[in-house]
């Protein structure tokens, strides 16, 4: 049997092992993907930390993939975008659903569905492309599903005819807040953000209408009163999910007539009783509501890459090479980083 280096987790609180597993082949509507680049997010470091949503060890973390098709499965062909060996691709892992290490992002070989694949134009690196997948997703989650924020209008290609009504998405800066912003302006909203002063030209330059310093001690009533200027409120986005941004944002919410939040993390209790809050949860776009992944991975992303509509931000920052890089790129991302993603390269 073959085999291929995998950087593995066998427990809480352990630091990542590299070593060898063996290679799956990939089953009905997967394929096989030489992995470039991964891409490092807070979750890899919470679970590290404490092993939350895994059932069984050891485990492998990572959820944005970007790469080369090596194999393609027999029967690949329930979607409208094709696969082909020597293709390059960006893909989400599917491992939380599926509970399968092979779907997972930090080794040298990843079985992906098609259903979280998409192909990444030549006119971009793989580590521009790689900061893509989970913030897409979750996005996309968080905006569209009918039990989140729930819009209605769907992201077109070109410009969108506006709809009058505005989103709030409190940490623009954010891998989700970047695309969410992407997302919703290419639907047809417009967008109020928070983020530093140091990133409001780059959250503008993705299309949002206006963006606010989260550290002003008026945030709250500059966002209300922003809000009230740009038509219908539609709901908020909290990117972040901190106690602090969520108590803020649902605020906002609440003064504005309350409303849907979607948060980044498990809602607090006490909230205001006018704002539904709902925690977001990505691998949902592609089980319980695969009509949204369909939409945004093979309906709207690959043309959106290619005509420049949906940019791969935030930018990449390329820390390491090789699987034993990705550790100290973890520990890294646990400093903390503001607009740009890590990305280890393969």
């Amino acid at each position: 049997m073959s085999q291929h280096k995998a950087a593995l987790l066998d427990g809480p609180n352990l630091p990542l092992s590299v070593r060898a597993i063996a290679t799956p082949e990939p089953g009905p509507d997967e394929v096989l993907i030489r992995v470039r680049a991964v891409a490092i997010n807070p979750f890899d470091w919470k679970v590290q930390e404490n092993g939350a949503f895994i059932e069984s060890w050891p485990t492998i973390l990572g959820a944005d993939i970007a790469g080369d098709v090596v194999a393609v499965g027999p029967h690949v062909d329930g979607t409208a975008t094709k696969f082909s060996q020597g293709q390059r691709v960006i893909a989400f892992s599917q491992m939380l659903t599926t509970k399968d290490i092979k779907n997972a992002g930090f080794q040298e070989l990843v079985v992906a569905p098609i259903t979280a694949v998409a192909p990444l134009p030549d006119t971009l690196a793989y580590e521009q492309g790689v900061v893509l997948p989970l913030g897409v997703s979750t996005a996309a989650c968080a905006l569209f599903q009918s039990d989140q924020i729930g819009l209605e209008n769907r992201p077109v290609l070109g410009k969108p005819e506006s709809n009058g009504k505005t989103l709030l998405v409190w940490g623009g800066g954010a891998s989700v807040g970047m695309s969410a912003i992407q997302l919703a302006v290419a639907a047809g909203y417009g967008v109020v953000a928070t983020a530093s002063p140091k990133n409001f030209d780059l959250l503008r330059g993705l299309g949002a209408r206006a963006v606010l310093d989260y550290h002003s001690e008026d945030i709250v009533r500059d966002l209300i009163a922003e809000l009230k200027s740009g038509g219908e409120f539609v709901g908020v986005l909290d990117a972040i999910g901190q106690p602090e941004t969520q108590k803020a944002a649902a605020q906002v919410a609440s003064e504005m007539g309350g409303g849907r939040m979607t948060t980044a993390d498990f809602p607090l209790d006490g909230l205001p009783d006018n704002v539904k809050t709902k925690w977001v949860f990505a691998p949902t776009i592609f089980e319980d509501h695969k009509e949204i992944g369909r939409m945004i991975w093979h309906d709207y992303m690959p043309e959106a890459l290619k005509n420049g509509n949906l940019k791969p931000v935030p930018p990449p920052e390329v820390v390491g090479k090789g699987l034993d890089a990705i550790q100290a790129a973890i520990y890294k991302g646990k400093a903390g980083v503001s607009a740009r993603k890590l990305v280890v390269l393969i």
